[in-house]
């Protein structure tokens, strides 16, 4: 039965993993092989998506990316997920695997508990849930399960007033796990990489599968074909939520918020750059993500920052239909000062 079943591997991660370059490497890598994509990007504008589109595979169109902006996937399976999953199964041409990249703040369980659904489980199962951590902020303790350790740096890094959310978060994404990518382990030396395995896997009693990537690189043959058909093992792999909401307790995301900044022309791009790291650390910005034009430059410059890391790189020509335009995705806690935020982006540029 699993062998007439469309494969479905789920990708899930906290902010700024990796999830979306790893995604882009699979795709350029995909050996013949249609996959259809289905996005839940978390805030206002779909740069992900966006992202992904301008990869130029062949198996890989415009028509397989779908993205669902109505909210964290994990909230809306029934409107949003379920009837995705239903317009791919109607399609003449079906894809050979589904790949279902879920925003930062998404709770896997919920979306693999789907696969049972009867419109869906007859025709797909999930290959399996590829969680995606970046090893670098782990092995700063950005997320420690060791409170004592977080109350210490709480003065030098004020992220770490929120951190009991974002740990639950964190175990979660793991706890749902068939496999992990420690991505950006060429940032960590061996010892601490040690220690990152070491605190992965006390997130859970069962033994989890751990690969190393750099710059979300690995073989398709790795990531998909794992064969787990997860979807009947998700409810041993509770998330607090679902124990939280055996008691009564509500699931929101309220303490997270995102808004888009746009602009015009970057004529200075890595001063850009160096000013988005001070207001990065200045307003407590967890993740902020999206695309400039750059005068004379025919490519989208793609920015990616995590903290204060920030990655960019030009990914594809500019559309002639297509605007030149720079647009920002910002998200962090609740009560981000926007207004503030997007000015000094603004007096940036």
């Amino acid at each position: 039965m699993l062998n007439s079943k469309i494969p479905a591997t789920v990708i899930t991660g906290f902010l700024g993993a990796g999830k979306t370059t790893m995604i882009r490497n699979l795709l350029q890598n995909a050996q013949g092989k249609r996959i259809a994509l289905i996005i839940n990007e978390f805030g206002d504008l779909g740069v992900d998506g966006d992202v992904l589109k301008g990869c130029g595979v062949e198996t890989c169109t415009e028509d397989d990316i779908v993205e669902l902006n109505n909210g964290c996937i994990c909230c809306t399976v029934a409107d949003d997920f379920i009837p995705t999953m239903e317009k791919l199964l109607e399609r003449e041409e079906r894809p050979d695997h589904i790949i279902i990249e879920t925003s930062g703040l998404a709770l896997p369980q919920p979306l693999v508990a789907a696969f049972n659904w009867p419109e869906v489980k007859t025709q797909v199962t999930v290959d399996g849930v590829v969680t995606v951590i970046d090893s670098a902020a782990v092995s700063e303790g950005r997320f420690a399960h060791d409170h004592a350790k977080l109350d210490a740096q709480r003065t030098a890094d004020q992220e770490l007033d929120h951190e009991s959310p974002l740990e639950e978060l964190f175990e979660d994404q793991i706890r749902a796990a068939d496999m992990i990518v420690l991505n950006k382990s060429d940032l960590v030396e061996p010892d601490k990489l040690d220690s990152v395995r070491q605190n992965v896997q006390s997130q859970t009693s069962r033994a989890l599968k751990m690969v190393e990537a750099e710059h979300g690189q690995l073989p398709i043959s790795v990531l998909l074909g794992i064969g787990a058909g997860t979807e009947d093992e998700i409810t041993n792999r509770k998330s607090h939520h679902e124990m939280h909401h055996a008691d009564g307790h509500e699931h929101d995301h309220d303490e997270f918020e995102s808004f888009v900044v746009e602009l015009g022309e970057v004529e200075d791009s890595a001063a850009l750059v160096e000013s988005l790291k001070t207001i990065i650390a200045s307003h407590d910005i967890l993740r902020l993500k999206g695309f400039c034009a750059v005068p004379g430059k025919p490519m989208r410059l793609v920015i990616q920052a995590v903290g204060q890391r920030i990655e960019t790189y030009f990914d594809r020509p500019w559309q002639s239909h297509e605007e030149r335009s720079s647009r920002l995705v910002v998200i962090g806690l609740h009560d981000l000062d926007q207004p503030a935020i997007a000015n000094a982006i603004g007096a940036s540029v």
